[in-house]
């Protein structure tokens, strides 16, 4: 498998206008414009990945990349940055999406409910209507791929894929009771730092500085994520936690409940913000689901080869599903 990820994979990088924000898609394979594609070889599928937080997309480009050899190269594997966590370069073209007719007016873009439009808006501008999804969502992004069930019943959703979800009880979990002071009372004392401190820097001090940090964590600089050490990309970080901390809190048994068939939970037993007995009460409660532990130690969620097995192990998941495609 690493020999054919070392081959050249297609990553196409767009900036699109989605609901006023700036918003960076990473698309891995051929097909780059699914909506006026109307060639008999458009793929009936499209595996579509939500990040953490901070979204910042390029952080799971290895993961993309491993995932679209694993199925095959078959289908298109799609990333979206958040709302306001991507700035697009400059001099860099911004594309303008159609609009979503079902949209309602976005009153909170960068907060947790405006993320969810974000999506869903996405979807319904980006990709057809008849096309079948795989969502895979990551911490906070499972909540979100949960969200878009329960909002958007319309949209072809086949599986839905939720890696170490954050879906209940944010600031009673470890590092949520961390986290709660630091980003719901504190971070308003850290804007100013952050934006005196990181302004000033020039583009290029920031470009070392980010290939210094991935090559540590033995990420492929193809797409640096500049907006590390962008202040505004950063402070609508902090403020989506906040929100997190606040709003993510019951679990939403009857979304989950009604959509069972579809999900497949995988929780870490070392993991901070959703710990075991997160799982161990989600098995008691729905015995009849996916649910899954991953046993071993989790090392940092960015390190190639832990995307590598993640890959592996989403791709097998998802074997009778696409084998029907």
């Amino acid at each position: 498998m690493d020999s054919e990820i070392k081959e050249e994979i297609p990553v196409h990088e767009e900036f699109i206008l989605c609901c006023g924000v700036e918003t960076q898609v990473l698309k891995c394979g051929p097909w780059t414009d699914l909506i006026n594609n109307q060639s008999g070889t458009r793929p009936k599928l499209l595996i579509f990945i939500i990040p953490g937080n901070p979204g910042f997309s390029a952080m799971y480009v290895p993961f993309a990349k491993a995932l679209y050899s694993a199925t095959k190269r078959r289908f298109p594997v799609w990333i979206i940055s958040h709302a306001g966590h991507a700035l697009a370069p400059r001099g860099k073209k911004i594309l303008k999406s159609s609009e979503d007719p079902n949209a309602e007016e976005i009153k909170d873009i960068y907060g947790v409910r405006g993320q969810v439009e974000h999506k869903l808006a996405f979807l319904r501008t980006q990709v057809p209507k008849e096309m079948k999804l795989v969502v895979i969502g990551h911490s906070i992004g499972s909540y979100f791929s949960l969200e878009i069930l329960k909002h958007a019943p319309e949209l072809p959703v086949i599986r839905s894929i939720l890696l170490f979800p954050t879906i209940e009880r944010m600031s009673e979990s470890p590092k949520g009771r961390f986290a709660t002071p630091l980003l719901c009372w504190l971070r308003y004392a850290l804007y100013v730092p952050c934006y005196l401190l990181l302004k000033p820097w020039p583009e290029k001090i920031k470009f070392l500085a980010i290939r210094m940090v991935l090559q540590m964590m033995d990420i492929p600089r193809e797409f640096l994520c500049m907006n590390m050490l962008e202040p505004f990309c950063l402070v609508n970080a902090a403020y989506l936690g906040s929100q997190e901390m606040r709003e993510v809190v019951k679990r939403d048994d009857e979304t989950i409940k009604e959509h069972l068939p579809k999900l497949i939970f995988y929780y870490g037993a070392t993991d901070s913000w959703c710990p075991k007995e997160y799982y161990d009460d989600m098995k008691k409660d729905f015995p009849e689901g996916d649910i899954r532990l991953c046993e071993k130690k989790i090392p940092h969620a960015f390190v190639m080869s832990f995307f590598q097995e993640m890959a592996d192990m989403v791709a097998d998941w998802l074997k009778d599903d696409l084998s029907k495609m």
